[in-house]
C-alpha cells in the first residue's frame, strides 16, 4: 500500500494559510479597485446631495428674507396709519381696508 493513498494521512508540508512572499492574487486587486471606484462614486454622490441641500437652504433663506421685508413694510404702513389716527386724520387706504374687513365678516 502507498503512503499517500490512505485517508487518514496528510502530507507533512501541507500547511494552511498564506505563504510568506507570495503575491496578492489578481482577484484581490480587482476587488480593491472596485471598492476604490465605489468609494469615489459614493463621494461624488455625497457632494452632489450636499450641493442640492445648500441650494435648497439658500432658496429658503431668500424667501424668508423677502417675507421679512414685506412684513416690515406692512408694519411701517400700519404704524404710520396709527400715528395719523391719533392725530385725528383718516389715512389713505384705511377706509378701503375697513370696508374690506366688513365685507369679510358678512360672508
Amino acid at each position: 500500500m502507498d503512503k499517500g493513498s490512505c485517508k487518514g494521512e496528510r502530507k507533512e508540508s501541507g500547511k494552511r494559510g498564506r505563504k510568506p512572499g507570495r503575491k496578492v492574487s489578481t482577484e484581490k486587486i480587482d476587488m480593491k479597485a472596485k471598492l476604490a471606484e465605489r468609494s469615489r462614486q459614493s463621494a461624488r454622490e455625497c457632494r452632489a446631495r450636499k450641493k442640492l441641500r445648500y441650494q435648497y437652504l439658500e432658496e429658503l433663506v431668500t424667501d424668508r428674507e423677502k417675507a421679512v421685508i414685506e412684513l416690515r413694510r406692512e408694519l411701517e404702513k400700519l404704524h404710520n396709519w396709527a400715528l395719523e389716527v391719533e392725530a385725528g386724520r383718516c389715512p389713505d387706504g384705511l377706509q378701503e381696508l375697513l370696508e374690506e374687513l366688513g365685507a369679510m365678516k358678512q360672508e
